[in-house]
């Protein structure tokens, strides 16, 4: 079977299509991504073959900051959405599907896999089914469907338990689609309708999870607000870690268990600032004996944590994290879902602190779900961080939890489910009941 993998070029998107297709490779599929160049080495290094996208969606969403210089004027919110949907999602649609339809072409592609937010797929699910290969997207991020409680998206709202919380959530999602939703609509019609593609009829986000021929949720029912769900939906849990992308670090020895172990990371993307969460943090529990520290600085340098390390913290730019997930009692972080969903799987409880990009909405379902807390800020008191920490590692609850996702996550053969339904994509044995989500 040839596949092709379209990913939205940032690494917190790359990492679990690169574990897909990890497993593909080893079924002896043949693989070929299509993402941004900068991404190539990573992709090359499993042995898929590479084509970078069109040069103006040739982002690299690693610093978006850089590729949108625009955003560091803006505080977290509705208008920081709006903008960074429209620059690095709707705007780049055009030259994705070019892209994405040359290379079709070229390798015979069976099926497309492709992120939920990589919307050059959303032209060819537009038109007629016969015109295209069947496509399977990936849920790299929080569940895109509708919400029954009618809260949007993004912005941390936990479940509406009253009456007063559904009233609330009504006048938010007003002021949400006049500042996100209803502009990224209209944006994308006009590109659509430049293409000669259908329109959206239904908010962007919701219509790629209704419209795929299959949708990989890549997290656990329990992990995930309560809801009706289309039935493309497939909880399929998340991807093995692919092993041996890091070293083991030279202070390995020290992880002894004598000390419990407390891994801190800003992930990839929102590491240009580590005295958001990393410096709090070490600031904190700097020091105290029982305790060790961990950071990863996601491929920053160490020297750009400020401030001095303490002498119970080890610090690395990269570790290897099928390696640290089996020593690390805590996970403190600012709320990526892949890590989150693999320290679940390991049975850690989190300390969740970020509310950009969609981890407001990662951070309220750490809550919820009862694997952690919430801190709900993007910089975290050292004193209030503190005691979040203390109180994972002290009361039970956490941990059983935590526990408990993680004999949800052991019982799906994440693996093996994603390259069957892929398979039954490609091959037309199953073919889900698919929802209307656009007018001609």
């Amino acid at each position: 079977m040839k596949v092709l993998i379209a990913c939205t070029p940032a690494t917190g998107h790359l990492n679990p299509l690169l574990a897909v297709a990890h497993g593909l490779i080893d079924e002896r599929h043949d693989v070929t991504f299509l993402t941004g160049s900068a991404l190539r080495p990573r992709v090359e290094a499993i042995g898929a073959k590479f084509r970078a996208l069109p040069a103006d969606a040739d982002l690299d969403l690693r610093d978006m900051d850089a590729a949108v210089p625009e955003l560091k004027n803006v505080e977290p919110g509705l208008q920081w959405l709006s903008i960074a949907l429209q620059r690095f999602f709707v705007d780049t649609m055009p030259a994705q599907l070019a892209g994405l339809q040359q290379l079709v072409h070229e390798i015979h592609a069976d099926v497309v896999v492709a992120d939920d937010m990589f919307f050059g797929v959303l032209p060819m699910l537009l038109g007629p089914r016969a015109s295209r290969p069947p496509v399977v997207l990936c849920g790299t991020s929080i569940l895109h469907a509708t919400r029954e409680d009618g809260a949007p998206l993004f912005l941390g709202l936990p479940p509406a338990a009253t009456q007063a919380d559904r009233d609330n959530y009504a006048v938010i999602a007003k002021e949400y689609d006049s500042v996100v939703n209803e502009p990224a609509t209209r944006r994308i019609n006009e590109l659509l309708a430049g293409l000669g593609a259908g329109l959206l009829s239904m908010p962007l986000f919701e219509s790629v999870v209704v419209l795929a021929d299959a949708y990989l949720q890549l997290s656990v029912p329990s992990f995930e607000f309560p809801r009706k769900l289309p039935p493309t939906v497939h909880f399929v849990g998340t991807p093995p870690i692919i092993p041996n992308q890091a070293p083991v670090p030279p202070w390995a020895a020290d992880l002894d268990g004598s000390r419990k172990v407390v891994l801190v990371t800003q992930g990839t993307v929102a590491n240009h600032n580590f005295g958001l969460l990393v410096a709090p943090t070490l600031k904190a529990l700097g020091d105290e004996p029982d305790l060790l520290v961990v950071v990863t600085t996601g491929g920053r340098p160490v020297d750009t944590i400020p401030g001095a390390i303490p002498s119970n913290a080890r610090v690395a730019s990269y570790l290897p994290f099928e390696w640290i997930l089996r020593k690390a009692d805590v996970f403190v972080t600012n709320g990526g879902y892949g890590s989150v969903n693999q320290a679940m799987s390991y049975g850690i409880p989190i300390v969740g602190a970020g509310l950009t990009e969609d981890k407001a909405d990662v951070n309220a379902r750490i809550a919820w779900s009862g694997v952690g807390i919430n801190l709900a800020t993007n910089q975290p008191d050292p004193k209030v961080l503190r005691e979040a920490v203390r109180t994972v590692l002290e009361k039970p609850g956490y941990r059983m939890r935590a526990a408990s996702l993680a004999d949800e996550f052991a019982k799906r053969d994440t693996r093996a489910l994603i390259v069957r339904i892929i398979n039954e994509a490609a091959t037309g044995r199953k073919a889900p009941a698919r929802r209307k989500a656009a007018a001609a």
